[in-house]
């Protein structure tokens, strides 16, 4: 045997163990593989049994609660509103996962719990019982509690008072109650209407308005009391709504001459990738009106920012019909 072909076995012996290491590599990664995934599927159908096992314990227990009132009703027990609102509230855990309890009995929802705040919660049940077919007669009986007409005539029958000053409800209303005292007896200069802050003096002849005191709510901004007043109010609802624009531009100290900008930052009023052919139309509305400003010697700032203001604001109402908060900042340097 040659060297050359020694060399050559050698080689070859060289490339046929990298194959089989490689093929046992292979091997091994794959088998470690399947290890993994086994695990995983294990872990995970260990992890879905015992899911299902605290549901089924958890529905178990709502299940038993709920024949217990289910019996209590099928053996003609009468439940009155209270006794319904303390088995509704131990039936109710502290996950909250039964949101609404419904006494529906002969097919009938009579009583629910909780009842206010729940006005969602029973339109859901009612538009399901309609999606599953059945006929449903439904009567929204949960006012606010407020007398109605005949219920103040009767408190008029009864009390007959001397003076009547409607004080709850829309102006409206308050008239209306009003014109009730009145039919009821009351002397028309007896009934009065009043608003919010008014001093009433009564006295056993007369009852009149005498004075007027700040009162309403009192705002409480973080650790201000009182600070935020209808103005503040009407900025900020202004840019919640329709956003704000800041036109900065610079000018020269003593010549008033324009440096740099106007350049526009737009925030909350539209996307500024999108809508760039209306901000580049925007700048050159202001580079116009703050030209014509340097032209005619405008030097008030006041002045000059009226004038961005109104043409900027002119030129996004009809191009847009919103209306941001633009501010408008001069520099000078």
């Amino acid at each position: 045997m040659t060297g050359k072909e020694e060399k050559r076995n050698i080689k070859t012996y060289a490339a046929l163990v990298f194959v089989l290491v490689f093929l046992f590599a292979l091997t091994l990664m794959y088998l470690v593989n399947q290890e993994q995934e086994q695990e995983e599927k294990l872990k995970a159908t260990y992890m879905a049994e015992a899911t299902v096992s605290r549901v089924e314990a958890q529905l178990s227990q709502y299940l038993t609660k709920a024949d217990v009132l289910k019996n209590l009703v099928e053996d003609g027990h009468e439940l009155n509103d209270e006794q319904f609102k303390v088995l509704a509230q131990v039936m109710q855990d502290d996950t909250h996962i039964i949101e609404a309890i419904e006494l529906a009995q002969d097919g009938i929802i009579t009583q629910v719990y909780p009842l206010a705040g729940n006005e969602k919660a029973v339109a859901n049940v009612i538009n399901e019982l309609s999606t599953k077919g059945a006929k449903v007669i439904c009567q929204d009986t949960h006012v606010s509690g407020h007398a109605c007409q005949e219920d103040l005539k009767l408190i008029y029958s009864l009390v007959h008072p001397k003076f009547a000053i409607p004080v709850h409800g829309e102006f409206r209303h308050r008239v209306a109650q009003k014109e009730l005292a009145e039919y009821m007896g009351v002397a028309k200069d007896n009934a009065i209407l009043v608003n919010s802050g008014d001093v009433v003096a009564l006295d056993e002849d007369s009852c009149q308005v005498i004075d007027h005191v700040t009162a309403g709510g009192i705002l409480v901004d973080g650790l201000g009391v009182g600070d935020v007043g209808n103005i503040v109010l009407r900025d900020r609802q202004n840019l919640a709504q329709n956003g704000i624009i800041v036109v900065v531009l610079t000018l020269e100290k003593h010549s008033n001459q324009l440096l740099s900008g106007p350049d526009i930052v737009s925030r909350g009023f539209v996307y500024v990738r999108e809508s760039e052919d209306l901000l580049e139309e925007a700048h050159n509305i202001v580079a116009n009106a703050v030209e014509d400003c340097l032209d005619r010697r405008v030097s008030d700032w006041g002045k000059i920012k009226n004038i961005i203001k109104d043409s900027l604001s002119e030129f996004l109402w009809k191009r847009m019909k919103r209306n941001p908060m633009i501010l408008p900042i001069i520099m000078e340097v």
